[in-house]
């Protein structure tokens, strides 16, 4: 896909690797992700980490056939011992370990059910944090319904919805063009949107109130029908595809049984929007000046914003 963009596959930013609650400790899985290998265990400690996947000593993959020891996870072809840091801390049949047995270990985050990693194009520490959702583990909310998708383009179109307030209407059914307004706090964008909505017994307002944290965590509040929130994970798989995963709950108003109608109810809506979506992100082409006009609303402000997390270079689009 580089051809299709100004810009790499792999921002700067925390990125989805795994689910909580598929990770048990002394769990151990290979991953493809943001164009490497990576195996992700948890230790006895019931901490998760990541590592790169290949045994510096000869190759071996860790994800298949490594097994957890303590908080430190054992190469399956050798019996290198590595821990969290991706220090070597024994080799069984040699009495040294060699000055640059070393492993990239990668920052990890884990938070709302998620597993998330810290890419940075020259590795520098978190320039920002996630944040503690209130709704995540609430007995007031239901538990996480997830949807995946593996989709033949860039986080940055996804993304980008939020803001392309026409699309709404002329894509998804939306009975008017919402009223958006957009608001930046360094790694952070938010976005408020009204419109108005059909519903089986009539036009409700509605609204949408989107915040993303960097590229990769986003979060949908809506409002109108039943509160209902939207956790958003885009993870760059390598340069042609991306790993979605929206994970919905809604809040328990008039029971659990209700709540279950109402959040089945909004998720074939919003399963049938991300079918409408994706034929489009997967056939676009993306353009550094988009010829935009009076109504487009905020596109270029969320462009600008984006570049903080990117290597910006319009000339790899020039035809």
């Amino acid at each position: 896909m580089a051809e299709r963009y100004p810009f790499s596959a792999y921002p700067n930013g925390w990125f989805r690797v795994e689910h909580s609650e598929e990770l048990a400790v002394g769990d151990v899985k290979p991953l493809r992700t943001l164009g490497r290998d990576l195996v992700i265990y948890r230790g006895e400690d019931r901490v998760a980490r990541v590592l790169d996947a290949h045994c510096p000593h000869l190759g071996a993959h860790l994800g298949h056939g490594g097994r957890v020891e303590g908080d430190a996870i054992r190469c399956p072809f050798h019996a290198w011992k590595w821990d969290g840091q991706g220090r070597c801390l024994e080799i069984p049949y040699s009495r040294k370990i060699p000055s640059k047995a070393q492993l990239r270990a990668w920052e990890t985050c884990e938070k709302n059910g998620f597993v998330f990693v810290w890419h940075h194009r020259d590795r520098t520490p978190p320039s920002f944090e996630l944040p503690d959702l209130a709704e995540y583990g609430s007995e007031a909310w239901t538990p996480y319904e997830k949807r995946f998708w593996k989709v033949r383009a860039h986080w940055l179109d996804m993304n980008e919805n939020a803001v392309d307030q026409v699309h709404f209407k002329y894509v998804h059914g939306a009975h008017t063009i919402p009223e958006t307004q957009v608001e930046i706090d360094g790694a952070v964008l938010r976005c408020r949107s009204r419109m108005k909505l059909g519903t089986p017994k009539g036009e409700v307002e509605g609204g949408i109130d989107t915040t993303d944290y960097g590229p990769g965590f986003q979060t949908v509040q809506l409002s109108g029908i039943s509160p209902a929130l939207m956790v958003n994970t885009v993870t760059p798989i390598d340069e042609t595809y991306s790993d979605v995963c929206f994970s919905y709950t809604v809040k328990i108003v008039d029971g659990a049984s209700a709540a279950r109608g109402v959040g089945a109810a909004l998720i074939r809506d919003l399963e049938k929007q991300m079918n409408q979506d994706i034929p489009i992100w997967e056939n676009k082409k993306y353009f550094p000046k988009p010829l935009l006009c009076e109504g487009d609303g905020r596109i270029g402000v969320y462009r600008k914003w984006l570049r903080q997390f990117v290597d910006w270079d319009p000339k790899r689009l020039e035809d």
